[in-house]
């Protein structure tokens, strides 16, 4: 089996002298102590010194840009199982160009059209109304209408009928949308086969909005197999890569597409490197610059994301899982210890095996429990360093606490700043 590896000779790694302080402290930026997860307003994930290794190499020399997206691919697709694949600037990058390529397809024009679509048929895509997020402002950036089906859950919640996609599709759906957001019967959602397979029916292809769904590692290959024609992840989460990278997989057709509203199109049609694709039929001429331009790559990101990529496949996940359960009950102890004299605190520790994400909740009950968090939440803002912890139920007076992003040396201060946070009126 072919491998996407840096060599590590020659390459060098910044650091910092005793007594000189380092980047952050220069700047007067404190650092953050992160139980809040793989965040993207905290910088995502920690990358392994292998992944700088390779964005140190890939910096020190030119090659087309290309010819190394192709190269990455195709190990994208091998991880994948996907026909094709394509290293993307985040996984929001990866959900406007693969809609994107699902209106255009290798239509040059409707390309240099996008976003607006007021004259093209294909201009929608349909999305089960329980799937409506933040996140798919990518897919409607596109300038594409969003379709949504299912019930609204009032008097009597129901869910997403199988009919009720099979009637939205018509002439102008461009793809259907699909969120991994846990588990569907829970939502009332047509489950990702049963989508599929009505899609399939009618040649509309579905994509996978997939970018927080690692772990379990098996979810790379998951939603090819349930058949996905693309699926979008973040490079800079579980994988390791660097923060802005992204993988979409998919239907080489599409990919394709996606290349082709991604890369510099500033080009000669008779010296451009895939001048083929004019000899064959395929396109009329290179697009012009396309509506992903401004998703830019750089070979330093897709080097890095391919050595995490194939680091994160070859992990010892299992033992990665029991550690981070390991540090997750060091909190929850640790807590339930400096917390025993404060009224109205429970500590709760979720093991993560239902959902692969050990974590730990702080929760305060009482009248003023929403007031009591928010105020510790500010608190937390105000230490040095800082201590980011997860908001998700915090109207519910709960934040939560996770160990993906911390390690064991970290847990005395986290506990101490969060129960002096706690503590504090």
């Amino acid at each position: 089996m072919d491998t996407f590896t840096a060599s590590t000779s020659g390459a060098t790694h910044p650091t910092t002298s005793p007594g000189t302080p380092g980047l952050y402290a220069r700047l007067g930026v404190r650092r953050v102590i992160n139980a809040a997860g793989t965040l993207t307003r905290l910088g995502g994930s920690r990358m392994a010194p292998e992944v700088l290794a390779a964005m140190t190499e890939a910096s020190r020399a030119y090659v087309r840009m290309e010819d190394l997206q192709v190269a990455a691919g195709a190990v994208i697709a091998r991880v994948t199982g996907a026909e094709a694949g394509y290293v993307t600037s985040g996984a929001a990058a990866g959900l406007l160009l693969g809609t994107a390529a699902c209106v255009a397809g290798d239509d040059a024009t409707l390309m240099e059209t996008m976003p607006d679509l007021s004259a093209v048929t294909r201009n929608e895509v349909i999305v089960q109304r329980a799937h409506r997020n933040s996140y798919d402002h990518a897919v409607r950036g596109t300038g594409v209408r969003l379709i949504e089906i299912g019930g609204v859950g009032h008097p009597t919640p129901v869910p997403t009928r199988p009919f009720d996609l099979d009637r939205a599709i018509g002439p102008r759906t461009a793809a259907v949308l699909w969120v991994e957001m846990g588990d569907p019967d829970t939502l009332g959602v047509l489950s990702l086969p049963e989508t599929t397979a009505i899609a399939a029916r009618h040649g509309v292809p579905v994509i996978v909005d997939a970018a927080a769904s690692l772990p379990p590692v098996s979810n790379l290959r998951r939603f090819i197999e349930e058949g996905a024609s693309l699926v979008c992840f973040s490079g800079g989460k579980a994988i390791g890569g660097p923060q802005a990278s992204g993988i979409l997989a998919g239907r080489a057709d599409l990919i394709r597409s996606v290349a082709l509203q991604h890369q510099d199109m500033d080009v000669h049609p008779e010296t451009w490197t895939w001048r083929h694709l004019i000899a064959d039929g395929t396109v009329d001429g290179p697009p012009l610059q396309g509506i992903g331009r401004a998703c830019k790559v750089g070979r330093e990101e897709i080097a890095g994301l391919l050595v995490a990529l194939e680091r994160f496949v070859a992990r010892d996940h299992e033992t990665e899982f029991r550690s981070r359960q390991a540090i997750a009950s060091m909190i929850a102890e640790g807590l339930r210890h400096a917390l025993a004299s404060t009224g109205g605190v429970s500590i709760h520790l979720d093991d993560g095996v239902r959902n692969h994400r050990p974590s730990v909740t702080v929760a305060i009950d009482g009248p003023d429990a929403r007031a009591r968090v928010i105020g510790a939440v500010n608190r937390l803002g105000d230490t040095d360093p800082i201590v980011a912890v997860g908001q998700g139920a915090l109207d519910r007076g709960r934040i939560s606490l996770s160990p993906a992003c911390l390690e064991e040396t970290d847990v005395p201060d986290l506990v101490q700043l969060v129960a002096g946070a706690l503590n504090r009126p």
